[in-house]
């Protein structure tokens, strides 16, 4: 089990396409304690300094430096299951107020 939990703020470690090397990326955590419960995969949403663009599903962060982000940034629609660790550290936590957009942003992508 992960001592991570759903709204924390991630850095990941990436691996490179030829396992030659890994690059650090913010992601945030998206599933449930219960969900972690005897897995080794957590679910996340990624998160990208980029915000010159919103996308479907994408939602702006207004606490980033709260959030211990280095940059303003964009929680993604971009999903994906990754391995506890894969976890490099925990950088901070997301308002529970933008969480809950941030949900609202996955049901619309989700249709649920």
């Amino acid at each position: 089990m992960t001592s991570f939990s759903r709204g924390d703020v991630v850095l990941l470690k990436f691996v490179f396409a030829d396992e030659q090397g890994f690059k650090q990326r913010p992601g945030l955590i998206v599933s449930t304690n219960q969900y972690h419960q005897g897995r080794r995969e957590t679910i996340l949403a990624a998160i990208t300094s980029n915000i010159g663009r919103l996308l479907v599903g994408d939602y702006k962060i207004k606490a980033w430096r709260e959030s211990g982000l280095l940059h303003p940034s964009i929680v993604t629609g971009i999903i994906r299951t990754i391995k506890h660790d894969m976890i490099a550290s925990k950088m901070g936590e997301l308002p529970v107020s933008e969480l809950l957009s941030v949900d609202d942003k996955l049901r619309e992508i989700l249709a649920l």
